[in-house]
């Protein structure tokens, strides 16, 4: 493609044309400048001998002088026959708001603010506008390589309310806005556990904790008011009971991006769904079996769930790499991976880091040709500060620290977290925080994973972790596969190799295993508070139920 670019006018600022054309460069196309201060003849005799695609007119001065200048520029493209090529207008807010008036003539605006990855995707685009279906990806795969090596951006929402309707307007606004690529509606808890049972529902608790949808209809709504603006990909949760049925709405109603769901969690054990944990873990695999048939891709938001309840390390990197395991026997193809950082929120970020790493190195010794992983990672959500600057501030670092694993997705936690569910313009304001501390990233970090500490931390993670996954397969050594065994990882649970320590007075587990953060590092302590090995513990948890 061609593309020429001019300042017109009076106006001598051409950083901004510049830096398009340098855009347009880097993917390829011929590029040319006519300079500042370009008038009209100049600009159409450039036009006539360049024979561009594509023309950029940046005009940055005083916007009632532009409307005149406007309207001689599309006589003058029509009478040298240039009627129809492709423009677009570059300015500041106010002389974007009177090049809006030439609808006619121009086909995209830009007033300053857009990111790189915008400008590039236009400049990507063969042709035609930005606000219709065809031009974005449909499915999550084709939209990360669409956008890289930008990371996709998610965010949680879903308005606390009574009703659809506020969840449905701020829906609107988030698409509009372009913030997003994927929303991830909210959902309450009755809209995941009794969706299909409404005797069970509870009036008075309609809508706390997101929005209270209860029938397709109000799904369709929802999805309906999606479809504008970059048409952001929707997904939601997976139920947390009728899981088959549940997902299989989903689907029909939303086009769910993927399917989330769990392996230990999201049961009787957590509280968050009826299911004893043995038949959850089934429940769980034969929802990934689901998904997997169907060629949809399936997220793990397993690990996380550990490390929030204060699970030693470890045991969270034994959740990422049994939950791989899992899913790629259940016949997922394209598996999201979630790092969540700051869970507990007392690690540091040199061992948080190190903790994904070896989380990475264990859940992707899975991919081949029909296993891809994909990373999403993730602030903490207990991590928050209240107050807000401080809140802000913690977001930005913290994506800064995500981006040194080079995540396809980032699930951005809106800042607000610590005190109330973000509302779509909070959305949106954290998303446009996340994506520019991405790109700033994306220009050139330091590698922050090449830190000796961090490497050293990783190596003893993943050491310690293949001992405790031969300690859970000692459980059952008459079983071909006991790490997607239920029964197995039911008892790992149950006897306290998979432990944390919020989990006491858990039925299903001891909540015995006691952690301190060490050196930033979440470890698990003796009676003194003295670090144990991982052989250690694992001795002490088999002792310990062999007296049971």
């Amino acid at each position: 493609m061609r593309v020429l670019a001019a300042c017109v006018g009076d106006c001598v600022h051409v950083a901004g044309a510049t830096r398009f054309l340098r855009a347009a460069e880097d993917l390829g196309h011929e590029t040319y400048f006519t300079g500042p201060a370009t008038d009209l003849e100049t600009l159409i005799d450039a036009a006539v001998a360049f024979d561009p695609d594509l023309i950029g007119v940046s005009y940055r001065l005083t916007p009632e002088n532009l409307r005149p200048l406007l309207r001689e520029l599309r006589d003058m493209l029509a009478a040298a026959g240039l009627k129809g090529r492709r423009l677009a207008f570059a300015g500041t807010p106010p002389a974007v708001a009177v090049a809006r008036e030439f609808d006619d003539l121009f086909e995209a605006y830009f007033e300053g603010g857009e990111s790189v990855a915008e400008v590039r995707r236009y400049l990507q685009r063969a042709e035609g506008p930005s606000d219709v279906p065809d031009a974005y990806p449909h499915n999550v795969v084709d939209r990360i390589r669409w956008k890289a090596p930008v990371p996709l951006l998610r965010h949680h929402y879903g308005e606390p309310a009574r009703t659809i309707e506020p969840t449905a307007r701020g829906i609107a606004r988030i698409a509009e806005s372009r913030a997003l690529d994927v929303i991830s509606l909210g959902a309450d808890q009755d809209a995941q556990e009794a969706f299909f049972q409404p005797a069970l529902q509870d009036p008075k608790s309609k809508g706390a904790g997101g929005v209270p949808f209860r029938t397709e209809e109000d799904l369709r709504r929802l999805y309906a008011a999606s479809r504008r603006g970059n048409f952001p990909l929707m997904r939601s949760y997976s139920g947390t009971a009728n899981h088959l049925r549940y997902a299989e709405m989903l689907v029909r109603t939303i086009d769910n991006a993927w399917c989330a769901t769990s392996l230990f969690w999201f049961n009787a054990m957590d509280g968050r769904g009826p299911a004893p944990l043995e038949t959850s873990i089934r429940e769980h695999i034969a929802l990934m079996a689901w998904h997997g048939a169907r060629a949809i891709p399936v997220e793990g938001n397993e690990p996380y769930h550990w490390g929030m309840r204060d699970a030693p390390d470890v045991v969270v990197c034994a959740a990422s790499y049994i939950y791989a395991h899992v899913a790629k026997r259940a016949g997922v193809r394209d598996y999201i991976t979630t790092y969540m950082f700051e869970s507990p929120p007392h690690l540091s970020n040199a061992m948080d880091l190190a903790k994904c790493l070896a989380q990475i190195e264990l859940a992707e010794s899975f991919v081949d040709e029909s296993f891809r992983v994909w990373r999403q990672t993730r602030t903490g959500l207990l991590s928050y500060p209240l107050g807000v600057p401080q809140a802000r501030a913690h977001l930005a670092q913290s994506v800064m620290l995500q981006m040194a694993v080079q995540p396809h997705i980032i699930h951005v936690v809106g800042y607000t977290e610590a005190d109330h569910a973000a509302t779509a313009e909070e959305v949106i304001e954290s998303a446009q925080m996340a994506g520019y501390v991405a790109e700033v990233a994306l220009r050139g970090n330091p590698d922050m994973t090449a830190d000796p500490l961090v490497r050293e931390r990783k190596e003893e993670l993943v050491a310690e972790t293949r001992d405790l996954l031969d300690a859970i397969h000692a459980l059952s050594p008459g079983v071909d596969d006991p790490l997607s065994d239920p029964a197995t990882l039911a008892r790992a649970v149950k006897i306290g190799l998979m432990d944390a320590p919020q989990l006491v007075n858990n039925p299903y587990a001891p909540g015995a295993v006691r952690t301190r953060s060490i050196g930033g590092a979440i470890r698990a302590v003796d009676e003194q508070g003295r670090p144990l090995a991982e052989r250690d513990r694992i001795a002490r948890v088999f002792a310990q139920a062999a007296d049971a």
